[in-house]
């Protein structure tokens, strides 16, 4: 099949939506740095209708606090790339659809707003399943890499929330 993303992401986003409708399971998207990335991805796939439940693209800080309710004081206190505030992002997609899974990302693809703390690359992710008790954080923060190009720094956290939305074969 023909498709506008490279083959990597094309793979990955097969493998999700496959392993979804398999077991039953709905998926929500809350995207920041990827700009809807990671759901584009998966609507690039036939049959995505079934596991894709939607996708927030909350890009500014604004639209995390009015869209997905990410409380105001978790972005002052601890910035927006944040494991807190990617926590509340998943959350709050999960509690704005009906899907069972929500994955978040939010981070710094560059080329500016790095700090010495927090430089370009670093991206943070969170996931959140319906059922699971909300203070079970599960959630991760990479460093892809100062060095990286912003196209890079996206398409490697695309990449990585793909991931993040595969069933866990425990």
């Amino acid at each position: 099949m023909q498709s506008t993303l490279p083959k990597a992401v094309f793979k990955l986003a097969q493998q999700v939506i496959d392993t979804n409708s398999a077991v039953g399971r709905t998926v929500v998207t809350a995207e920041s740095c990827t700009g809807g990335l990671v759901a584009a991805a998966l609507t690039e796939i036939p049959g995505s209708s079934a596991v894709l439940q939607s996708g927030f693209v909350t890009y500014s800080n604004e639209a995390k606090i009015k869209t997905l309710k990410v409380g105001e004081e978790l972005i002052e206190t601890f910035g927006a790339v944040s494991i807190a505030v990617a926590w509340a992002m998943a959350q709050g997609a999960l509690k704005r659809s009906s899907a069972d899974v929500a994955v978040a990302i939010s981070g710094v693809a560059g080329p500016d707003g790095g700090t010495p703390q927090k430089p370009v690359g670093t991206v943070v992710f969170a996931v959140a399943e319906r059922g699971k008790d909300p203070e079970d954080v599960v959630a991760d923060k990479i460093s892809f890499g100062e060095d990286k190009t912003r196209a890079e720094i996206r398409m490697a956290a695309t990449l990585h929330a793909l991931g993040l939305l595969l069933p866990y074969k425990g």
